[in-house]
């Protein structure tokens, strides 16, 4: 594959917590405007992995990278990389919703004004009606615009805070289990946000829910006490997976 089809390339990935090593030599292509679907038993290097694509780790006292992670052919642990331009462009949705104490306009304002990324009040109005129509919410609040966000249902929240990453114009969106606080409405709507979103975004989930995975993804990979047990396309992963440490997990006799 060409690498202009692919957002990240990891070459053999190390990461360190002080002297504990928590990913293990992790090579994985991933692709643009597709789901990639991170599963795997709790601690066993999903969110840190994710959170190694733009680079969150780094505010952890004695976290170390070795290896390389290109995005869109570039180095993103380079000497001189710009971690705010990088966290643009990768932007990050948490498990639990976490909208500021603002109105629901002012949060999704916020990237784009903090940013400068527009030049008018219109254009900021016009930012904000995009997003939250990207983030299959504008119907639910255009007409309370000036509410606070905080009193929004929480499956309302989450959208809020995938507009808030839409706001800023990223090329990819990372996503660590941003269901799992949800009821199972909320959860199909943030799938159903997923599906329209990857014609547009490249998009990495971590879940527990191997449903989900199935349901939303393109892609799937299996981490385990942090390595990458395999990696392939989604239907096959589900169906014929190479490793029996794969079908052992996925048919619940693992993990």
């Amino acid at each position: 594959m060409s690498s202009d089809q692919l957002s990240f390339e990891v070459k053999n990935l190390d990461f360190y917590y002080g002297t504990f090593k928590a990913l293990i030599d992790i090579n994985i292509n991933i692709k643009s405007r597709a789901v990639t679907a991170l599963i795997g038993p709790s601690g066993c290097g999903k969110s840190t992995f994710l959170r190694c694509l733009n680079r969150m780790n780094d505010t952890i006292p004695g976290a170390s990278v070795e290896g390389q992670i290109l995005l869109e052919g570039e180095d993103i642990y380079a000497p001189g990389v710009d971690l705010t331009d990088l966290r643009k462009r990768v932007g990050m949705v948490f498990q639990k919703p976490n909208p500021f104490s603002k109105s629901i306009f002012d949060n999704v304002a916020f990237g784009p004004r903090v940013q400068g990324l527009v030049n008018s009040k219109k254009d900021l109005g016009e930012l904000v009606e995009k997003s939250l129509v990207n983030a299959a919410l504008w119907d639910e609040v255009k007409d309370n615009l000036d509410d606070d966000a905080l009193g929004l249902s929480l499956g309302e929240q989450q959208r809020l805070c995938i507009a808030r990453v839409l706001a800023v114009e990223p090329d990819v969106i990372l996503m660590d289990e941003p269901a799992s606080a949800l009821d199972p409405i909320a959860t199909g709507k943030i799938e159903e946000l997923i599906a329209s979103l990857k014609e547009n975004y490249t998009i990495v989930i971590v879940t527990h829910n191997m449903q989900q995975a199935a349901r939303v993804s393109d892609e799937t990979g299996l981490f385990w006490l942090g390595e990458l047990i395999e990696f392939s396309p989604t239907e096959k992963m589900f169906t014929v997976p190479e490793k029996k440490l794969t079908e052992d997990y996925i048919t619940g006799r693992m993990g």
